[in-house]
């Protein structure tokens, strides 16, 4: 435990240093390190689905620095200090763990979830749906929407009916695409793309994953068909749809 709050210290310090010391470093504001965060959190993302443990370390590191980094600004500007952070924190956490620290009996963690609910809305939240930022990527906000009304038994009780809302959407969007009408095209196009991140649930498959990984495997693959196209001194707009999806067949086998 002494190793682990000398290490905070030191960065305390060390940002104490820079904000004093670097023109980089005093000229941020929590709205120019904005999305500097934001981008730190997808290279931390990213990282995790490569399961790469060490780059995971170097960028759980670079995060918290920006979060030391909010802390401080705010301290200059007598809101809060990382203290008041970590307390309110640390409050949060044991009043929502009545079953850890007081005497309500939880035994499941579908228990812990609905109740982890019910106590924020206790705390003043006006809906469920109130913790889920807006400016989430849409697939990770649907995900996550479903996961918080799901707490509280908004959800289907068999896999089996989710499925057949994924093909009544899809029949939905069918008619749509034949009427030809763009607007419905693309509010049915999203109640298909919500009714599967909700059937991804229920197979216990995270869809941003699922997607990245389908992303990766595009990437790769049309990547081969740019370099076997240059291996034979081939232009990818003179190829045909078939001579490229030759070589993409010949990626799907490598």
């Amino acid at each position: 435990m002494k190793e682990k709050l000398q290490a905070f210290e030191r960065l305390l310090n060390i940002l104490d240093d820079l904000r004093e010391k670097c023109p980089w470093d005093k000229k941020q504001t929590i709205h120019s390190l904005r999305n500097l965060s934001i981008e730190e959190v997808y290279e931390l993302s990213e990282a995790i689905l490569n399961n790469d443990l060490e780059n995971v370390k170097e960028e759980l590191g670079d995060l918290f620095l920006h979060l030391i980094f909010y802390s401080k600004i705010a301290e200059e500007k007598s809101v809060f200090n990382v203290a008041d952070v970590l307390n309110q924190q640390c409050d949060k956490l044991i009043s929502r763990h009545p079953h850890v620290y007081g005497d309500e009996k939880i035994e499941t963690e579908a228990e812990v979830l609905k109740n982890w609910e019910k106590l924020k809305l206790k705390e003043g939240r006006k809906s469920v749906l109130e913790g889920v930022p807006n400016s989430l990527p849409a697939i990770n906000k649907a995900f996550r929407m479903q996961e918080k009304t799901a707490k509280v038994g908004f959800e289907w009780k068999r896999i089996e009916d989710v499925w057949e809302k994924v093909e009544e959407e899809s029949n939905e969007l069918i008619e749509a695409v034949a009427l030809a009408d763009n607007d419905k095209i693309e509010d049915e196009f999203g109640d298909l793309l919500f009714a599967l991140i909700n059937y991804s649930r229920f197979l216990k498959i995270d869809p941003e994953k699922a997607l990245e990984r389908t992303n990766k495997k595009f990437k790769k693959r049309f990547e081969y068909i740019e370099e076997v196209a240059k291996e034979k001194e081939l232009s990818l707009e003179n190829m045909t749809l078939n001579e490229m999806d030759l070589i993409w067949n010949q990626a799907k086998l490598k």
